[in-house]
């Protein structure tokens, strides 16, 4: 296959056949793709045993293969990569996403506190209804991207797990004399992830240790109240995102395993119904839809488990998992982020940012790169040249052609691969933080293994993020106006 054709962004329509010959080693290197350097204040995160050390009992299940970096612990697939990402889209699977850490936030001031630290605007959130928030530096750069469920007593946060550490030892530092008190489940609770709003559809019960379920519904498939968007494509892929992360007890994770080997996690209820803690009350099936934050009713509607539950629920992988999510340009705390990003770049104004809400750390920069400027960096979803056989791995430099008078023109680097999968429909397609002056017609390229792997641009930030306020321009002092 030649490099991708110069021009707009847009979809391939078609790949030829050699393509699919490759899928196999496209998944090996996938597998063993490098994780994004960590930031000095990762690294000591990254070494705690509790986000480094457990193993899921699900790679007991046949055909596991864990994965290896930041999401090690869980699986990468179970041998059928391309079946599971299907399976998974059409909302038959549950992904392992038990490495993940899971805090919560209790006492009365819980979401005034919060909502005083967080980009986003938490103060009027109800119990089971979903949100984002962004914790930034003082400079505006982004430092934890949080999952964040209110189940009226306690506040949820799910976050990566190397982040759960050193957010933690942060949240106990700004408590001063509120009333507040942070705890670390994630030794009680693991997270599962579906691609459904009704966790019961798979065969999950969430916890409810508050009579509220543990159901964290993603708020990606619509801009969330207060937040903005940059991408300006008639129809955003994120609608068709359609995501959830439940919390189910930790010592249920065998059971689970040996329901999905047999099968019998969607055929028999009562497995399910096995995975709420003796402390939760069972969840009915018409509670089984988190709410949604922006208050419409869930697209899923809850029926009895007979014509609800699927034959049989299938594991998918991380692999699948990471394939929908770039499709759906859904930027990823340990993957798109390194130490310089900020919201904008990464079209995280969406639904993780309340551009409203009053004044919180970070938020002179959030509020001036919107109004006045521009991001320096923007996010792009890349359709990639996959005749190599290579996939390219987080950490690859991306280039572009500098035009000089040579004839041979030098080719620069201009962006790193933040994500990269092998999608069931797209192919071969990642995510890239490149130089916002990059023109959208320009075809880039990979740089991984010694080969220059060809990539077009589908837009995901725009050049002309920011500068959304209209500033009157003045006359420059000494230049004479018309009339005078």
């Amino acid at each position: 296959m030649g490099p991708v054709p110069e021009g707009g962004p847009g979809r391939p329509t078609s790949r030829p056949a050699h393509r699919i010959n490759r899928t196999a080693v496209l998944l090996i290197r996938m597998n063993h793709a490098a994780a994004p350097q960590p930031g000095p204040a990762e690294l000591s995160d990254m070494t705690d045993p509790v986000a480094t050390t457990r193993e899921s009992p699900l790679l007991d299940l046949p055909g596991a293969v864990q994965a290896e970096g930041i999401d090690t612990g869980v699986a990468a697939h179970y041998g059928n990569p391309m079946i599971e990402q299907r399976t998974l889209a059409a909302g038959r699977a549950i992904v392992d996403l038990s490495h993940r850490g899971v805090l919560s936030v209790s006492g009365p001031d819980r979401l005034t506190w919060l909502n005083s630290i967080a980009s986003q605007e938490l103060k009027s959130v109800k119990p089971g209804e979903s949100t984002e928030m962004l914790l930034l530096d003082p400079t505006g750069h982004l430092e934890y991207a949080i999952r964040v469920l209110d189940d009226g007593v306690e506040t949820w946060l799910l976050v990566e797990a190397a982040e759960l550490p050193g957010l933690q030892t942060f949240l106990d530092r700004m408590k001063f004399m509120l009333r507040v008190q942070v705890v670390d489940h994630t030794l009680a609770y693991a997270t599962i992830g579906a691609m459904t709003d009704a966790p019961a559809t798979v065969g999950l019960a969430a916890a409810a240790p508050n009579d509220v379920p543990l159901t964290w519904l993603d708020p990606w498939a619509a801009v969330a109240r207060g937040g903005y968007q940059y991408a300006e494509t008639p129809e955003h892929p994120g609608i068709h995102w359609t995501y959830t992360e439940t919390l189910v007890p930790r010592a249920s994770l065998s059971a689970l395993r040996d329901a999905l080997a047999t099968g019998a996690l969607a055929a028999a209820p009562a497995v399910a119904s096995a995975l709420v803690s003796d402390s939760a009350a069972p969840v009915p099936a018409a509670a089984a839809a988190p709410a949604r934050p922006d208050g419409a009713a869930p697209a899923t509607t809850a029926v009895p488990a007979a014509t609800a539950v699927p034959a049989k629920t299938t594991p998918a992988g991380l692999l699948a998992l990471e394939a929908l999510r770039i499709a759906a340009w859904r930027p990823r705390r340990a993957r798109e982020v390194d130490e310089k990003s900020i919201p904008h770049e990464l079209d995280w104004l969406r639904t993780a940012v309340h551009l409203s809400k009053g004044c919180y750390r970070g938020q002179e920069t959030v509020a001036k790169v919107h109004n006045l400027g521009h991001p320096p960096r923007r996010l792009v979803m890349l359709h990639l040249d996959g005749s190599e056989g290579v996939l390219p791995a987080p950490g690859d430099p991306v280039q572009a052609d500098r035009q000089r008078p040579e004839s041979e023109p030098e080719r620069v680097n201009v962006g790193t691969i933040t994500s990269s999968a092998i999608h069931y429909e797209l192919g071969p397609i990642a995510l890239a933080v490149i130089k916002r002056t990059i023109p959208a017609a320009s075809t880039l390229y990979v740089q991984s293994e010694g080969i220059a792997i060809s990539a077009s641009q589908e837009i995901i930030v725009p050049q002309s993020a920011g500068s959304v306020a209209d500033i009157p321009r003045l006359p420059r002092l000494g230049i004479r106006t018309p009339g005078h």
